[in-house]
Protein backbone atom coordinates (compact mmCIF):
# COMPACT_ATOMS: atom_id res chain seq x y z
CA UNK A 1 0.00 0.00 0.00
CA UNK A 2 1.31 3.56 -0.78
CA UNK A 3 2.53 5.84 2.00
CA UNK A 4 0.53 8.71 2.86
CA UNK A 5 1.35 12.18 2.68
CA UNK A 6 0.97 15.16 5.13
CA UNK A 7 -1.08 18.14 3.54
CA UNK A 8 -2.31 21.58 5.17
CA UNK A 9 -5.69 22.59 3.72
CA UNK A 10 -6.29 26.18 2.72
CA UNK A 11 -10.10 25.56 2.07
CA UNK A 12 -12.23 23.29 4.25
CA UNK A 13 -12.74 20.17 2.52
CA UNK A 14 -16.26 18.01 3.08
CA UNK A 15 -15.46 14.57 5.26
CA UNK A 16 -11.81 15.48 5.60
CA UNK A 17 -10.91 18.87 7.41
CA UNK A 18 -11.49 22.77 7.53
CA UNK A 19 -9.03 25.27 6.93
CA UNK A 20 -5.47 25.00 8.65
CA UNK A 21 -5.60 21.42 9.75
CA UNK A 22 -3.34 19.09 9.02
CA UNK A 23 -4.48 15.82 7.59
CA UNK A 24 -2.89 12.24 6.03
CA UNK A 25 -4.17 11.45 2.55
CA UNK A 26 -3.20 9.27 -0.60
CA UNK A 27 -0.33 11.03 -2.55
CA UNK A 28 -1.90 10.76 -5.80
CA UNK A 29 -5.55 12.98 -4.16
CA UNK A 30 -3.01 15.38 -2.82
CA UNK A 31 -1.14 15.43 -6.23
CA UNK A 32 -4.17 15.09 -8.56
CA UNK A 33 -6.60 17.09 -7.01
CA UNK A 34 -5.87 18.75 -3.34
CA UNK A 35 -2.97 20.45 -4.53
CA UNK A 36 -4.30 21.62 -8.10
CA UNK A 37 -7.21 22.70 -7.08
CA UNK A 38 -5.35 25.12 -4.57
CA UNK A 39 -7.62 23.12 -1.30
CA UNK A 40 -3.88 22.16 0.06
CA UNK A 41 -0.77 22.86 0.17
CA UNK A 42 2.66 20.05 1.21
CA UNK A 43 3.33 19.90 4.87
CA UNK A 44 7.11 21.40 4.96
CA UNK A 45 8.67 22.64 7.98
CA UNK A 46 7.91 26.27 7.65
CA UNK A 47 4.47 25.24 6.80
CA UNK A 48 4.07 23.26 9.56
CA UNK A 49 5.41 26.48 11.82
CA UNK A 50 2.74 28.51 10.32
CA UNK A 51 -0.12 25.79 11.20
CA UNK A 52 1.05 26.29 14.88
CA UNK A 53 1.33 29.64 15.38
CA UNK A 54 -1.86 30.04 14.03
CA UNK A 55 -3.55 27.65 16.10
CA UNK A 56 -1.35 29.17 19.40
CA UNK A 57 -3.13 32.25 17.94
CA UNK A 58 -6.99 30.92 17.72
CA UNK A 59 -6.01 29.49 20.98
CA UNK A 60 -5.47 32.79 22.76
CA UNK A 61 -8.02 34.03 21.14
CA UNK A 62 -10.70 31.66 22.22
CA UNK A 63 -9.64 32.08 25.96
CA UNK A 64 -9.73 35.82 25.70
CA UNK A 65 -13.35 35.45 24.37
CA UNK A 66 -14.08 33.27 27.22
CA UNK A 67 -12.73 35.43 29.68
CA UNK A 68 -14.67 38.36 28.20
CA UNK A 69 -17.71 36.32 28.46
CA UNK A 70 -17.07 35.73 32.01
CA UNK A 71 -16.93 39.08 32.83
CA UNK A 72 -19.85 39.99 30.42
CA UNK A 73 -21.90 37.14 32.80
CA UNK A 74 -20.83 38.33 36.33
CA UNK A 75 -21.72 41.44 35.12
CA UNK A 76 -25.47 40.51 34.19
CA UNK A 77 -26.02 38.64 37.40
CA UNK A 78 -24.89 41.10 39.67
CA UNK A 79 -27.24 43.86 37.97
CA UNK A 80 -30.22 42.67 40.23
CA UNK A 81 -33.37 42.28 39.38
CA UNK A 82 -35.08 43.63 36.23
CA UNK A 83 -38.45 44.25 35.33
CA UNK A 84 -40.61 43.97 32.09
CA UNK A 85 -43.95 45.71 31.87
CA UNK A 86 -46.63 43.84 29.92
CA UNK A 87 -50.54 44.47 30.05
CA UNK A 88 -52.23 41.97 32.15
CA UNK A 89 -55.87 40.86 33.62
CA UNK A 90 -57.56 41.18 36.58
CA UNK A 91 -56.33 37.25 37.60
CA UNK A 92 -52.36 37.93 36.41
CA UNK A 93 -52.89 36.48 33.15
CA UNK A 94 -50.60 38.42 30.76
CA UNK A 95 -52.44 39.47 27.30
CA UNK A 96 -49.89 37.59 24.78
CA UNK A 97 -47.28 36.49 26.39
CA UNK A 98 -42.99 37.62 27.38
CA UNK A 99 -40.55 36.70 24.64
CA UNK A 100 -36.64 35.99 24.16
CA UNK A 101 -36.71 39.28 22.13
CA UNK A 102 -38.55 41.30 25.67
CA UNK A 103 -36.34 39.76 27.73
CA UNK A 104 -33.13 40.70 25.28
CA UNK A 105 -34.51 44.28 25.12
CA UNK A 106 -35.15 44.25 29.16
CA UNK A 107 -31.49 43.27 29.01
CA UNK A 108 -29.99 45.82 26.93
CA UNK A 109 -31.94 48.65 28.41
CA UNK A 110 -31.42 47.67 32.45
CA UNK A 111 -27.71 46.95 31.81
CA UNK A 112 -26.48 48.52 28.50
CA UNK A 113 -25.45 44.91 27.07
CA UNK A 114 -26.30 44.04 23.97
CA UNK A 115 -28.00 40.14 23.82
CA UNK A 116 -28.51 37.97 20.83
CA UNK A 117 -32.47 36.62 21.76
CA UNK A 118 -31.21 33.53 19.84
CA UNK A 119 -28.85 32.76 22.79
CA UNK A 120 -32.13 33.48 25.83
CA UNK A 121 -33.54 30.55 26.97
CA UNK A 122 -36.61 31.80 29.26
CA UNK A 123 -39.70 29.29 30.28
CA UNK A 124 -43.61 30.17 29.00
CA UNK A 125 -44.34 33.33 30.13
CA UNK A 126 -48.10 33.74 30.62
CA UNK A 127 -48.76 35.14 34.10
CA UNK A 128 -47.40 38.05 36.73
CA UNK A 129 -44.30 37.07 38.31
CA UNK A 130 -40.52 36.21 39.25
CA UNK A 131 -38.57 34.58 36.50
CA UNK A 132 -35.15 33.26 35.70
CA UNK A 133 -33.51 33.81 31.59
CA UNK A 134 -30.91 31.62 30.64
CA UNK A 135 -28.13 33.61 28.52
CA UNK A 136 -25.90 32.01 26.63
CA UNK A 137 -22.54 34.13 26.03
CA UNK A 138 -20.03 31.62 25.40
CA UNK A 139 -20.26 27.85 24.36
CA UNK A 140 -19.21 27.27 28.06
CA UNK A 141 -20.76 30.24 30.07
CA UNK A 142 -24.18 30.21 30.60
CA UNK A 143 -25.46 33.77 32.59
CA UNK A 144 -28.98 33.06 35.12
CA UNK A 145 -30.67 36.91 34.69
CA UNK A 146 -33.55 37.10 37.21
CA UNK A 147 -36.72 39.49 36.28
CA UNK A 148 -39.84 40.37 37.30
CA UNK A 149 -43.18 40.83 34.99
CA UNK A 150 -45.48 43.44 36.16
CA UNK A 151 -48.36 44.69 35.38
CA UNK A 152 -47.89 47.62 33.02
CA UNK A 153 -49.02 51.34 33.56
CA UNK A 154 -52.98 51.57 33.23
CA UNK A 155 -53.29 47.73 33.33
CA UNK A 156 -55.60 46.34 36.08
Amino acid sequence: MAKRVQVVLTAPVVKLGTTGDLVEVAPGYARNYLIPQGKAVAATPGILRQVERRQEQERQRKIREKEEALARKTALEVIGQLTIAMTAGENGNLFGSVTEKDVAEMIQTGTGQVVDRREITIPEIRKLGTYEAQVRLHPEVIATVKFQVIPAKGAA
